[in-house]
This record gives C-alpha cells, structure tokens and sequence, in this order.
C-alpha cells in the first residue's frame, strides 16, 4: 500500500514538474538569448532563429511560436495532473475541480449553443484555456502570444471555418440565399459583414492584450522617471530606489495581465459560441433531415 502511494505521489510530482517546466524553459530562453531593453523599448516577439524555406519565403520562429507551445505542454500537463487518479465516487480535490470545469464548459455550451452542439465543450473548453494561458504568461515575464497578431488572427480563421461549415449544412444553395436576407439589396453588406467577423475577433483579442501590456510600460517608465526626478537626490541608495513602482505597476498587472487575460478569453469563447450556433440554420436543417427520412422510408417501402 505504501509503494503504491509513493508511485502515485512520485507521478503526480512528475506531472507538476511538466506543468512548471516549459514554463521555466520559456524563462531561461528569454534570459539567455533577448537582449534587455533600454528605456522605453516596445517591439514585436524575439526572432531566435529563421529557417530557409524552398518556397514562400523564409519562415521566422519567434517568441510567439515557442511560447504557444511551451503554453500547450504546460496545459497538457495541468489536465493530466488534474485527472490522475480519478474514481467513479468520491475523490480528490483536483478531481472536483475537474469536473466542476467540465460541468461548467458543458453549462456555458449548452446554454448558448443549444442541445445540437453539445459536443462542443472540449473545443471551448480547449479554447478557454489556451487563450487565458497564452495572455497570463506574462505574470512570469514572458511574451504572451495573444500579443502577436498572427495567434489570434489563426484562431479567428479557424472559426470562420466553423461558422461557414455549419452555414452550410443544408447545402451551398441555401448558404448563398442566406446573403440576400432580409432583402436582397442587402447581400454586398453581408458578403463584407461575412469576412468582418473574423477581423473584428483577431483584432479585439489581440487589441486588448497588446493595449494593456504597452499601458503597463508606459506607466512603469513613467513612475520610474517621476521618482528620479522628485527623489534622485536623496543620499546614496535612496536616490537610486524606485519609491513610486511600488504598489501601482502591481494593481496594473493584476488588471491588464489577469482580469483582462481571462476576460478576452472568455469573451474570444463567448463570441465563437454565439457565431457558430447563430449561423447554423438549425429549423431548416432539421426539415431537411426530416425529409430525408421520409424519401429514404418511401424508398424501402417500395423495395420491400
């Protein structure tokens, strides 16, 4: 009995090393090999290498790409660790906290997509967690991904393609009949409106997440000047210590960096749910099945 506990906790100590370790190793890279900044200095994800493509150009691996995968190796690992060792009854902690976080995914699913999609909740879920992950990464000093324009523009086309499939599901016909409702002078306004979704979702996340990190900088720097500028002449280490960082960048990173992270994640969710379910012509496709059955049962009763 105790060989087993010892393997269990030896597993489950494993499994928080693999959730702390990309994590560290993201740290170690930026250390290593980002340049520090001097002053104000804003830019875009650390370039670490390039690779020579035969076509299309060459193809930059950066900041962002290595941190969304360290972000994903880290929730691989969190997801294992939380359903180790699960039972039919009873249970850990962890194992109430997953299943609250399951039960909760399938609540927001099935509230705002209805029965039909029911088999959402792990996209969503999957959605939810990476995007709130991907921004709360900067609580540790790393370049959050949702940062990069690219991430959140390659999650706003994956969903396009979503939105357009289940537009589709009772044919290209009625899809393209749908740009003519309610009147059909209106179909230019939703062709642009069609392809604004996508935009309009990359270009909010992305906003927002990049917005709070250069506001949080900006006032850094800021306090940092101000207190030089009152206080620099205090006698030795006093003059040099940073009075006014204290406190205020804290509550600025708890906004920007957390509450607004997982807000923006909520709200990517949130948008992707209301889109998908809104365009799927559910009445339509129901009679569509429905008469397929009907043609399908008249055809057997005719062979039998």
């Amino acid at each position: 009995m105790k060989q087993k506990k010892g393997r269990f906790a030896a597993i489950d100590a494993l499994l928080l090393m693999g959730v702390a370790m990309p994590l560290l190793a993201g740290i170690a890279l930026k250390v290593l090999f980002v340049p520090a900044a001097e002053g104000i200095e804003i830019t875009g994800a650390y370039i670490f290498f390039t690779l020579k493509m035969p076509v299309g150009g060459d193809l930059p691996i950066t900041e962002t790409q290595v941190n969304s995968w360290l972000v994903i190796m880290s929730i691989f690992f969190l997801c294992l660790y939380l359903t180790h060792g699960l039972k039919a009854e009873g249970g850990s902690r962890r194992q109430h906290l997953a299943e609250w976080i399951v039960e909760q995914t399938d609540t927001l699913v099935m509230e705002n997509m209805g029965e039909y999609f029911k088999g959402f909740s792990p996209f969503i879920g999957a959605v939810l967690g990476l995007s709130a992950f991907s921004s709360l990464v900067t609580l540790v000093g790393l370049y959050p991904p949702t940062s990069d324009i690219n991430v959140t523009a390659g999650w706003a086309i994956m969903v396009f393609f979503l939105i357009t499939y289940y537009k589709m599901k009772c044919g290209p016909l009625h899809y393209l009949k749908s740009f003519g409702e309610p009147v059909a002078f209106l179909a230019p306004l939703n062709v642009i409106s069609e392809f604004a979704t996508p935009v309009s979702m990359a270009f909010r996340h992305y906003g927002n997440i990049l917005s709070g990190t250069v506001i949080s900088v900006l006032v850094g720097t800021a306090l940092q000047g101000l207190t030089s500028l009152l206080l620099g002449r205090l006698p030795g280490i006093l003059g040099q210590f940073p009075f006014f960082q204290i406190g205020l960048p804290a509550v600025l990173s708890v906004y920007f960096d957390l509450f607004s992270g997982c807000l923006q994640a909520f709200i990517f969710a949130m948008l992707t749910m209301l889109y998908v379910s809104g365009g799927f012509p559910e009445e339509d496709y129901r009679k569509k099945q429905e008469r397929k059955k009907n043609k399908n049962r008249k055809h057997s009763a005719v062979n039998a």
